[in-house]
């Protein structure tokens, strides 16, 4: 996968030096509102990019869907007084064909997109020919997979100017945030694709604006390339999602705060300290291994005794006897609960397979 670095796109932008920050109201709601903002956001270096809603994708019908079409324009002035450059989101091709009409520079696709393939295939062919930069959320449900291949569908079209947006996902369960960060998942795809930028989405994390600050920091801490950031003039009369907006004027002090890691020290002492501790991880690492080995060929002698005396593969209290005491365990270690949950359930998914595959071969 092709994908251009920020820096050879977007005039004035060292992203080795710096995060990208796009700041703007969720949902434009005046002409007025728009310019009032981006004139103090213009006042904030960091900031490069305005964003704001047009079209706005609702849960419900009778909530407010954004002032459409007649925003466009705001958005032509806004870059005219400010200097910065424009994005809004987009769902349909026909979203597509009014930006590029006039001349918004950057789109985003939203999480409820990405979890369409035929919705994000459609913005695809609408770009084909046009390498507009597209910023692009990942799914309301923490499928990465789908956040994948929503980036791989346009790429294909010939975008190479694309970012990843995390924005958390959603869940049944009431947490701390409005969205689980999960950042397990981001940090996968920073993996498989090192060359992709990925920015974080504070305001739809965490649904409050009093938590922005928090996950800003944890979005520095994972190296992430920038944050966008939902401001407001007078966020508790927004039109949309007032709890999460902030003002300019606290954007500036977030951004103030935020301390901004690199990646690598000129400390030599510094790297030979971790260097050594990687060495030790990368032993641990296959000490890890070598006990799963062992503990595979103890499951295959498991499953070859039930065969023996004609037991079946899963006994599930078993099971759930093993969970327990393993999670109490770690946690008497000091590891976190879902952490073990997820390793096991992981072990045991495999060890099931393992003895379904040899009863199977058995009968033949």
């Amino acid at each position: 996968m092709k994908i251009d670095s920020i820096s050879s796109w977007l005039p004035n932008f060292n992203s080795n030096s710096e995060p990208l920050v796009i700041a703007g109201p969720c949902s434009a709601e005046s002409l007025d509102q728009m310019l009032t903002t981006a004139n103090a956001l213009k006042n904030i270096p960091a900031v490069k990019i305005f964003r704001a809603g047009i079209w706005k994708p609702r849960t419900r019908p009778n909530n407010f869907e954004g002032v459409g079409e007649i925003a466009l324009p705001w958005l032509t002035e806004v870059k005219k007084q400010s200097g910065l450059l424009t994005t809004t989101e987009v769902a349909t091709a026909k979203h597509v064909e009014l930006c590029l009409k006039h001349g918004v520079d950057i789109l985003w696709i939203g999480a409820r997109t990405t979890a369409n393939p035929f919705s994000v295939q459609e913005i695809a062919d609408a770009l084909k020919g046009v390498n507009i930069p597209v910023m692009i959320k990942n799914p309301i449900n923490a499928d990465l997979q789908l956040w994948i291949g929503a980036i791989e569908r346009l790429n294909n079209a010939g975008i190479n100017k694309i970012i990843a947006i995390h924005r958390g996902f959603s869940v049944a369960d009431k947490l701390e945030f409005r969205n689980d960060p999960l950042w397990r998942i981001p940090m996968e795809l920073k993996v498989k694709f090192p060359e992709l930028p990925l920015i974080c989405d504070p305001s739809h994390i965490t649904g409050d604006r009093e938590l922005i600050q928090k996950v800003c920091q944890k979005a520095m801490d994972l190296n992430m390339n920038g944050l966008i950031i939902e401001t407001h003039p007078t966020p508790e009369s927004a039109w949309s999602d007032a709890a999460q907006q902030v003002t300019p004027e606290r954007l500036k002090t977030i951004l103030s705060q935020l301390s901004i890691k690199t990646e690598h020290s000129n400390n030599a002492n510094f790297e030979a300290q971790l260097n050594n501790l990687r060495h030790q991880i990368d032993r641990l690492d296959n000490e890890l291994l070598h006990t799963l080995k062992h503990r595979k060929d103890v499951v295959e002698k498991i499953a070859n005794a039930k065969i023996e005396q004609k037991i079946t593969a899963l006994q599930r209290n078993r099971f759930d006897q093993l969970m327990k005491e393993r999670i109490d365990a770690g946690k008497s270690l000091g590891l976190e609960e879902l952490f073990i949950k997820e390793i096991f359930d992981a072990i045991h998914d495999q060890s099931v397979k393992l003895q379904t595959d040899l009863f199977e071969r058995s009968k033949k």
